[in-house]
């Protein structure tokens, strides 16, 4: 994981930080991962991963999927049953051609589905985990991706990279929100999103020196549709998002001396956003944007270093579609970001550690705010300082013991922001709790059996600006223990361990309660080749 603006890197822009996930890749050696599950609510699960060589050397396929079936919590004392029912099915397919020892080109498609009941809440004053609802609530999505993936050697140390994407994502939501009998006040949503991206990647060496260069460019073409039903009648409110963003980055890092390097990039992005209602005029904004990084580092040790950096961060603007006109547009917001880290081994390398504090100059902020219920948009507040300080241990405490352990430290605040006559100057961002934190431990037996415990949590968060409503404070417990025999491994859990209740009350404008899951409790038995 990287934190910060990373806009130099990839071909996507990243304003926050990056979370790089690296799947298996098929090849020569079968493979075969099953998994089914059991659990409470009546949870069934089954998973499997496998691939195989449909031409040695050359041609590879790989094939996995989940389905998942669970009851609901929340009681619908009217209709009676669960109201929160939840069901996914998820499939992937990759075809792997290295037709040489320099070509390497995956093709993948992959789809996702939920269909689910109600989301996991009630109102305010209803008895906890309990609705009254008259009105079928459901949340139907489908995301399908497919890419191209092609990796090609043209010279030593010069390496070509290709990716193509296709990625389409249905989103249709029909949601009681007054949890009564009679059909007073519901929301509807049908959005249809496509973007389409194409990002080349170039890297290389100048001698000693690693270097990147890239171009990314990306299509969107967005079809979107808010219904909401109220007591003098229902209305549907249908628009169009189109867009498309083109950038060029590159990426250095030169060694300066035997212990210093430093890593330095650049970013030009342009953005365009087009926006109509159904019916009316179209709109279109557009933005250009020139992001820079440089970061010095310094190896005092083999297996320590100490870090600095600065980055720029971008997040362009653009239309809100179902909000009031006055809120019909946001700007982009722009992130200077100071970092200040050390990272490294300790104990014969049995304890990594990695600390990193961090401070953000964030102007013309983008402020999630809630309107009318199931009315969401985006404002800017002013201006915004984020300090924080993030930790990481993993401690290999031998005879099979490890304790793994991150804390973060985060203070956002609104330097200024007036939203009408309201003054938010000091205030908590939304969604931004001051205090994140996990510690687990874990215990691995020459037997074959293990055991771990996890705790996990976060101090109090707010919903809106004004912080009116929110969630107070919780820490998670989760147990897991297992026996490895053979090819086999039979394990049990319990997640939330202790029934903890972190509730976040007052979303939708104070209407509904999320509701956090109860103790569940599963087994589950894999196989592997």
């Amino acid at each position: 994981m990287l934190r910060g603006p990373q806009s130099t890197l990839y071909g996507r822009n990243a304003e926050a930080g990056v979370v790089s996930i690296v799947t298996r890749q098929p090849g020569n050696d079968p493979y075969a991962v099953v998994s089914a599950e059991l659990g409470s609510r009546d949870k069934r699960a089954l998973r499997f991963d496998a691939s195989r060589a449909l031409v040695q050397d050359t041609l590879y396929l790989g094939v996995a999927g989940e389905l998942f079936r669970q009851d609901g919590f929340v009681d619908n004392a009217f209709k009676g049953g669960k109201e929160d029912d939840r069901e996914r099915r998820n499939g992937r397919l990759a075809l792997r051609w290295t037709p040489g020892e320099r070509t390497d080109a995956t093709l993948r498609y992959a789809q996702r589905e939920s269909r689910d009941a109600g989301s996991m809440w009630g109102s305010v004053s209803a008895p906890r985990a309990t609705v009254r609802s008259g009105t079928d609530s459901w949340n139907d999505s489908t995301a399908r991706t497919v890419s191209l993936d092609i990796a090609h050697e043209v010279a030593p140390d010069l390496n070509l990279r290709s990716i193509t994407a296709n990625n389409e994502f249905t989103d249709r939501i029909k949601q009681d929100i007054d949890f009564m009998p009679a059909d007073m006040l519901h929301v509807s949503r049908d959005h249809h999103f496509r973007t389409l991206s194409q990002e080349f990647r170039l890297e290389g060496r100048v001698g000693p020196a690693q270097w990147l260069a890239g171009f990314y460019a990306d299509r969107d073409d967005h079809d979107l549709s808010f219904g909401q039903k109220i007591p003098l009648g229902s209305t549907t409110t249908s628009a169009t998002q189109k867009g498309h963003s083109a950038a060029l980055f590159t990426h250095w890092i030169v060694p300066l001396a035997d212990r210093w390097t430093v890593t330095a990039g650049a970013r030009i992005e342009r953005n365009e956003v087009r926006f109509a209602l159904a019916g009316e005029r179209e709109q279109s904004r557009a933005w250009t944007r020139f992001s820079p990084k440089v970061a010095l580092q310094y190896q005092w040790r083999q297996d320590a270093q100490v870090y600095a950096s600065v980055a720029d961060g971008f997040r362009a603007g653009g239309f809100n579609a179902f909000a009031p006109e006055a809120y019909r547009r946001y700007q982009p917001e722009r992130v200077r970001s100071f970092e200040l880290g050390v990272k490294g081994r300790l104990l014969a390398r049995r304890l990594r550690y990695g600390v990193a504090a961090y401070v953000m100059d964030v102007r013309d902020m983008q402020v999630q705010q809630i309107g009318l219920p199931g009315q969401m948009f985006l404002t800017n507040a002013a201006s915004a300082r984020p300090v924080g300080i993030d930790a990481e241990l993993q401690y290999l405490l031998g005879s099979g013991w490890q304790l793994q352990a991150a804390l973060g430290l985060n203070r956002t605040r609104f330097r200024e922001f007036r939203d009408g006559a309201n003054d938010f100057k000091g205030k908590h961002n939304p969604l931004a709790p001051d205090i994140t934190g996990h510690l687990g431990v874990r215990y691995d037996a020459p037997q074959g059996w293990y055991a771990q415990a996890h705790l996990s949590g976060a101090s109090k968060v707010y919903l809106d600006a004004a912080n009116t409503s929110g969630r107070a404070g919780y820490g998670v417990v989760n147990l897991l223990a297992g026996y490895i025999f053979g090819r086999t491994e039979l394990s049990a859990y319990v997640h939330n361990a202790t029934n903890k209740q972190y509730d976040t009350v007052g979303f939708l404008n104070g209407v509904a309660t999320i509701y956090s899951p109860p103790r569940e409790l599963g087994v589950r038995l894999t196989w592997r080749m």
